[in-house]
């Protein structure tokens, strides 16, 4: 018998290898062995025990912070805008509405010459509710012969009627719908806890979107779903209006200024915007550092708006710094800027610091969590989640070196309501800015008139705004 001699050392060399790995034959469960091995790796030393009794008895936060950047902290800026006083969107995930409406806030108060002035964030909530509602009946009648699995349509009744939105879905009610002042439409308790309200109303639509699509697999045919969908609409109207009241369609204003003057005047809605405000919010562009996909290019993302008949968000893709050199120009102009960042990390909130490292878990657990924010973003660890306004900016050389946020928690987080990001933050945690077209270089702007490629419905970084 002839003996394959390559094939013999070839099996000596495999055996070899397998027992020189600890049970390679078994890694794929935790056996015994397997557990054992991974037991006994922890030896309780004085070092592990007390770590373990420090850890086990307090919040982890107070013993990660850096102690380091509490001392060298400060809250100077030599770059301010016109801001004044600090909003709170409580249990509700309105804060690109408030970020949008406080930027605008400093414009009303010069111009009626008023010590202090709010928007009604319930008033365009209301209707972004409705606008809403109806898209995605509509979404639902336009996929209704797809497969319940399509992850589109996942993507679409995973998320009917959140709170959240993007710029585009601001600008969309403030041109169709106007501003009123917060005392012609105040808050509720619903609109400042939204919780229930949503669960019903979403649910309600969600077994909508069942009948519409056992409908369409009977025949029923598209102007008939619409006139279905119209009768669903009026049972969403009068439970809006039972959360949150009877929006105005014309009122009257009446106001004291700071020189103890009386005024009042009779507005709809949109006269109030153009008077009090007179924006164009469509010179405004949305800028994104979405590291996912290439630089210098312009996207689309489906299905990302909150009206039916309105354009998808679109956006340019630049590097992080061209991002924060947009936003520094607009400052230095006296312009607060509208930005979406995660806020899920590094935010020390009883002083209101926002510093990557001012949790130091690497050195209290000995582990390295470091990822490139692409990663982060793939893998599902970050995601714009929340909307703020830079209002300052402290340079060196010329050179941000931090920011000053204004938030819209209230006055008892960060610094009465304030928040100071660094710049390294804002490298890794800010991923849009709405900056107004006049900052855009040539070459952006070129970016941005060209035809738009595509993102599907589920690119994560919508995912937490939706």
């Amino acid at each position: 018998m002839k003996i394959d001699y390559t094939y013999l050392l070839f099996t000596i060399l495999l055996t070899a290898l397998t027992f020189s790995l600890p049970y390679a034959d078994n890694l794929t469960a935790l056996d015994e062995r397997t557990l054992e091995e991974v037991t006994s790796s922890i030896q309780l030393d004085a070092t592990t025990r007390a770590l373990m009794n420090a850890v086990t008895n307090n919040d982890i936060k107070k013993l990660a912070v850096n102690r380091e950047y509490i001392q060298t902290h400060d809250e100077v800026f030599n770059i301010k805008t016109s801001v004044k006083g600090i909003t709170d969107q409580k249990s509700s995930g309105r804060c690109w509405m408030f970020a949008g409406l406080n930027i605008m806030r400093p414009i009303v108060m010069e111009k009626f010459n008023l010590d202090s002035f709010n928007f009604s964030q319930t008033y365009p909530f209301f209707w972004d509710k409705l606008e809403k509602s109806n898209f995605f009946l509509e979404a639902i009648i336009e996929t209704r012969h797809k497969d319940i699995d399509d992850r589109e349509l996942e993507t679409l009744i995973k998320s009917p009627l959140g709170d959240g939105g993007w710029w585009n879905y601001y600008v969309n009610l403030i041109e169709k719908y106007g501003l009123v002042p917060q005392k012609i439409m105040p808050e509720t308790v619903n609109s400042s806890q939204t919780k229930m309200m949503n669960e019903i109303l979403e649910n309600l639509l969600r077994q909508e979107a069942t009948k519409i699509r056992e409908m369409a697999k009977n025949g029923i045919k598209v102007p008939e779903l619409r006139a279905h969908k119209l009768e669903m609409l009026k049972k969403i109207y009068q439970l809006l209006v039972i959360h949150l009241g009877v929006p105005p369609r014309e009122f009257s204003w009446r106001y004291t200024d700071k020189d103890g003057n009386i005024n009042e005047q009779d507005y709809t809605p949109l006269t109030f915007y153009t008077e009090a405000v007179g924006l164009d919010l469509k010179n405004y562009v949305a800028i994104f550092n979405h590291p996912v996909h290439p630089f210098e290019k312009h996207y689309q993302i489906k299905y990302c708006r909150n009206m039916f008949n309105m354009a998808d968000m679109n956006f340019i893709n630049l590097e992080i710094s061209q991002m924060q050199t947009y936003t520094l120009k607009s400052l230095l102009n006296n312009e607060p800027v509208w930005f979406a960042a995660d806020v899920k990390w590094q935010m020390e909130r009883e002083i209101g610091i926002m510093r990557e490292g001012i949790y130091d878990y690497e050195s209290l657990f000995g582990i390295n969590l470091k990822m490139s924010k692409s990663e982060k973003i793939l893998y599902r660890i970050s995601t714009p989640n929340h909307a703020m306004a830079f209002v300052a900016v402290d340079t060196v050389d010329g050179k941000p070196a931090k920011w000053r946020v204004e938030n819209s928690w209230g006055k008892k987080k960060g610094d009465e309501g304030y928040w100071t990001m660094y710049n390294n933050w804002f490298d890794n945690y800010v991923y849009t800015i709405i900056i107004h077209k006049k900052y855009l270089t040539g070459k952006d702007i070129a970016i941005l008139q060209t035809k738009p490629e595509i993102l599907p419905a589920w690119d994560p970084i919508t995912e937490a705004f939706k």
